[in-house]
């Protein structure tokens, strides 16, 4: 079991906003450096290992540089001036915005995706409902929608083979996905109608209700909201006792 499935659903959610936010007022290397090299410290710890770190934070990876490479080119010229062609100019301030940008998506991305990519979303619609304490029918809906989602594909799959079998398949592709959207739209609505009766049927649409499974919150929960916190705060005091801390409001200033 990992060390994450120790921990109710809910609260990675809370972790990553209140490590978020703290993060998001400054855009220095040092800070976000500091907090993705003390989330790679504590996955190591945690035997999450490089392998699981990758597979879930890869679109971060591609985001990434692209985010810093308009940094590099486009962001207001500040020092020396390397290389200038028509808009696009590389000073010594572009550089460093480039990094810091580069490492704050990469600091504000990674632990987020690592943690919350594969919650079951059973155990956190009942840690939604049970602990954030959301309306259980808006929670009970959205759970019903994500597990579902996967069936539009078959779906989709379906209505091709059937329109291909009645000779409708074979010519005009832009049509033919009008069409098939057109019938999977129809075909999702009824079965919506039908999985709402079914659940009203059940008393899912009641004042009240109980849980089958009880949603708690423990000491794992609290360390994780710690640990977020303390990352937050070091890299941000790092980065002040190095006198590289800069605000958000001021980086036009570099």
């Amino acid at each position: 079991m990992s060390v994450l499935d120790r921990v109710n659903p809910v609260t990675p959610l809370a972790a990553a906003v209140l490590y978020s936010i703290p993060m998001l007022l400054t855009i220095d290397v040092v800070t976000a450096a500091v907090a993705l090299g003390a989330w790679l410290l504590v996955f190591a710890a945690a035997g999450i290992g490089a392998r699981t770190v990758l597979r879930r934070s890869w679109p971060l990876l591609v985001a990434a540089p692209i985010s810093a490479l308009s940094m590099l080119l486009y962001a207001e010229p500040g020092g020396r001036i390397h290389a200038q062609v028509w808009l696009a100019t590389i000073s010594d301030q572009s550089i460093e915005l480039a990094l810091a940008i580069g490492l704050r998506v990469l600091a504000l991305g990674v632990p987020t995706l690592v943690a919350l990519v594969g919650l079951d979303p059973t155990r956190l619609a009942d840690g939604l409902a049970q602990v954030a304490r959301l309306p259980h029918r808006f929670v009970l809906a959205a759970l019903a929608g994500t597990r579902l989602f996967g069936v539009l594909g078959e779906d989709w799959r379906q209505i091709a083979l059937a329109r291909r079998a009645r000779g409708l398949g074979d010519t005009g592709a832009v049509r033919r996905a009008l069409q098939s959207a057109f019938a999977l739209l129809v075909v999702a609505l009824r079965r919506g109608g039908t999985l709402a009766t079914a659940m009203e049927a059940r008393g899912f649409g009641g004042p009240t209700r109980t849980w089958a499974r009880p949603s708690t919150v423990g000491r794992a929960d609290a360390a994780l909201v710690i640990l977020a916190v303390a990352v937050a705060a070091l890299a941000i005091g790092v980065s002040i006792t190095a006198g590289s801390f800069r605000p958000v409001w001021e980086g036009a200033s570099w």
